[in-house]
This record gives structure tokens, sequence and C-alpha cells, in this order.
């Protein structure tokens, strides 16, 4: 066997067990569903053992692992072997029969006829997926949409957010030039709906600095496209974009971006009760009143 040849091998057998350490942590806690973006993330981030000291440490750093070398290693181990991994447009898993694409029509025709007071629109169809496999939907009473899919806006989506006297539509996109840009496009979309609110989640780059996402670098946008931007970036941020970078989503850890969401979309929780004072709380709690007699 050749020096060449044994170091290839040395390489590959490191980036397997990477692979499989980075998928243990993406699942943790509770068994997460995960994307093959995330899992490139997490391998790099299982590949950087001094990560953890710089946490305090704000910066972008470039990510340790190309993503070239990562897709290799993937398809030489098998993406049917790491469990959690959800399957991706390159990789689907098997192809949904008639029938099944048939159950998954909604249901219910009235849906839309109640108000909706929060919705959750994503940039990366790939992120709504993972967020709709884990639940966080259900959790957050929140209903998780793919941009690219749900712009514009259906007219009786339309109806129910306006229906909901108040209602919120949360934007999730990476801190990229394009992605700063999505909030704007869906505020637009709305058109003359009143009193529906439109709130940024993130990512700009002041949040993957303060994270430590790994970030890339494509084609620089052109100065007029810095005139889209929100007013809210800052100068440093502006730079940042304008030179290309971008950092994704996809490479916050999954049960941090779960968290996350859910706290940003459910808002507040109510302080909890004692078990005493929600018995104290029954005695006149309707037809079922605590009896006096």
């Amino acid at each position: 066997m050749s020096k060449s040849t044994s170091t290839s091998t040395r390489t590959t057998r490191l980036l397997d067990l990477a692979i499989g350490a980075a998928a243990a942590r993406a699942a943790d806690p509770g068994g997460l569903r995960f994307t093959e973006r995330q899992l490139y993330y997490e391998t790099c981030r299982v590949l950087s053992p001094a990560a953890p000291l710089l946490r305090r440490v704000p910066g972008t750093p470039p990510p340790a692992l190309r993503l070239p070398s990562f897709t290799r290693a993937l398809d030489a181990r098998g993406r049917e072997t790491v469990p959690g991994l959800l399957p991706s447009a390159l990789h689907p898993a098997t192809p949904a029969s008639p029938a099944d694409l048939a159950r998954s029509r909604p249901s219910e025709p009235d849906l839309y006829d109640y108000g909706l007071p929060r919705l959750l629109l994503c940039q990366d169809r790939s992120i709504a997926a993972m967020l709709l496999a884990n639940h966080v939907h259900l959790e957050a009473a929140c209903p998780v949409l793919a941009a690219p899919d749900a712009l514009p806006l259906a007219p009786l989506l339309l109806a129910a957010l306006e229906r909901a006297d108040g209602a919120t539509v949360h934007v999730l996109h990476d801190a990229s030039p394009e992605g700063v840009k999505l909030p704007a496009r869906v505020r637009a979309a709305l058109g003359p709906v009143p009193g529906v609110r439109v709130g940024s989640l993130g990512l700009v780059p002041r949040h993957a600095a303060a994270l430590r996402l790994p970030s890339g670098r494509g084609p620089a946008p052109t100065p007029a496209a810095g005139a889209d931007w929100p007013a809210a970036l800052r100068p440093r941020e502006a730079a940042w974009l304008a030179r290309g970078r971008f950092a994704q989503v996809a490479a916050v850890p999954p049960a941090r971006l779960v968290r996350t969401v859910l706290r940003l979309t459910r808002g507040p929780r109510p302080p909890r009760d004692s078990t005493w004072g929600e018995l104290n709380g029954l005695r006149t709690a309707g037809f079922m009143t605590w009896p006096t007699a």
C-alpha cells in the first residue's frame, strides 16, 4: 500500500468517525431529526476541538471541512446508516405512491376559516422540513412553511391572518445578502392586510458572530442591492454582507435551533401555578364548582 493510499484511508476513517459522532450530537436530546447540511456543520464542530474554548470570542470562522469532502465521506458511509438524517431533495427516500400523495393533502377544507395568530416562514426548504419533522409546528401551534413555496401568500392564508387580529408572521432566514431582504419581501406580500406584524427571527451577521457560526463566501452583491437591506443593520454587518459573506441557519446546532424557534414563536410562557393554587382555582371553575356543603 502506497503512502498516499494509506493517508487517504486514514482520512476516510477519521471522517467516518467524525460523522458518526456528529450525528449523535445533532440528534441529542431526544432523537432530533436533522438535515444533511446540519450534519455537515456538526461534523465541522467535531473536527474543531478548540471551538468550545473560543465560544465567547465573536467571529465567523471558515468551516473546518470542505463540503465536497464531507459529501464524499457521507456517500461512502451511506446516508441510510445515519440515524436521524432526513432525506434531501438530491437523495430522496422511497418515492411516494399516488395513495401516499393523496393522504398528504389537507383533509380539512375549512382549516383557514379560523384566525391564524402566528405563522413561520423559512428561507430554506430543508430547515422548514426539519422543524416539521421535529413537531415544532405542534408545540408552537404555528404553521411552518417554506418561503420559496409559500410566497406569494395564498388568499385563504391572508384572510386567516387578518381574522386573528394582531397576527405575527415570523421569518427565519440566513445571514446573507438575500436572507436579510426576505422579511421585506414577506411584508410586501402581505399587501393591504391590516394588523399583521412581520418579525425577523434572524439570522443577521451579528447573530452569526455571537454564535461563532462557520461562514462562507459567495459572489459580492452589487452596490444597489445594499439599498434593500434592513436599516437596522450595523455598518460592520453591511460591510460583511457586501463582501459576499454568509452564514446559514443550518449552522446553528439543531437542538439550539429548535429551542430558539419555540421560544420566539410561542412568546413568554405564563408563570406556572402551584398545585395548591390550581386546586383553589377549581373552587370557582364553572359547573364543576367545589362543593360548599
